[in-house]
């Protein structure tokens, strides 16, 4: 992968609370000989704060 780009926003309508996460990534392979594999694969996770 040569780039990675995270940007998160929260925003409350109502009673309801939404988080958008946008992930833009960018990769690259070369390879003289045989197969190459450009994954652009994210992995995500989200964690609930404990509020005390």
């Amino acid at each position: 992968m040569v780039r990675s780009n995270v940007k998160t926003v929260k925003y409350r309508v109502g009673k309801n609370n939404y988080l958008i996460i946008n992930i833009y990534q960018s990769s690259e392979a070369k390879a003289d000989n045989g197969n190459v594999l450009a994954s652009n694969a994210a992995t995500v996770q989200i964690f609930r704060k404990n509020r005390r």
